[in-house]
């Protein structure tokens, strides 16, 4: 209470649990240039104008978003790639992830996608751990991560052939506490990683997996963040 009392003589407004929520909003776009288009992105700017009137200009990579899945066996271990990652220089470990780029598929089905073609499963039981932007100053992307459970094999989808990075890939497995600890410890960085296993770790240890989202849950800030 003392706190409380603190903070409201500082000005500083304390949100109770029903205000924290994210508040989609839409500056008003006087100009946007695109200055580079690649097979699945494009770099923009944009002129925006601020509630105050003023003119800025802010460029950033329109991306189609992504899903990715925290597979997670009977023995609480994490179905993991190794996989290069060209702009960062490094071979990361990362969990199956791929882009929402085919249309308006479903996002559900999109990571079970991901799934069978990345490490060759399946699963019977599906939620959603987290969803977030990814790096909300620069790019566009909204990410979804699962948590998959109830593990079985899985064909390869028809017509998928693993090429370039893909192609170099190998599947480990690592406990979910383990994968914690090596996020903690500065040593995993991909980010579908470190907010799915973060998110996987709070879940278990508080009301279990089974108070997650369902798998069909609404993502309506992906859908605002949409031009």
């Amino acid at each position: 209470m003392i706190g409380d009392d603190h903070d409201a003589a500082a000005g500083i407004e304390v949100l109770d649990d029903l205000a924290l929520i994210d508040d989609p909003q839409a500056w008003s776009v006087v100009a946007t240039d695109e200055l580079a288009t690649g097979r699945k992105t494009a770099y923009r700017s944009d002129q925006v104008r601020t509630p105050d009137g003023e003119l800025i200009n802010r460029e950033y990579l329109q991306h189609p978003g992504a899903v990715g899945v925290i597979a997670l066996d009977d023995h609480d271990r994490i179905v993991l790639v190794r996989q290069y990652r060209h702009p960062v220089r490094h071979r990361l470990i990362e969990p199956p992830a791929g882009l929402l780029d085919n249309g308006d598929e479903d996002y559900l089905v999109g990571a079970q996608r991901e799934l069978a073609e990345e490490v060759g499963l399946a699963a019977r039981d599906w939620r959603v751990l987290v969803d977030l932007f990814t790096s909300p100053g620069i790019s566009s992307e909204s990410l979804r991560v699962y948590l998959a459970r109830d593990l079985t094999d899985a064909p390869l989808p028809d017509g998928f052939v693993p090429h370039a990075e893909e192609a170099h890939m190998d599947v480990v497995r690592a406990t979910l506490d383990d994968v914690v600890q090596a996020v903690l410890e500065g040593r995993l960085h991909n980010p579908t990683l470190v907010a799915g296993v973060l998110a996987a770790w709070a879940a278990r240890t508080r009301d279990g997996f089974d108070d997650l989202r369902p798998a069909a849950a609404p993502w309506p800030a992906r859908e605002a963040s949409r031009p």
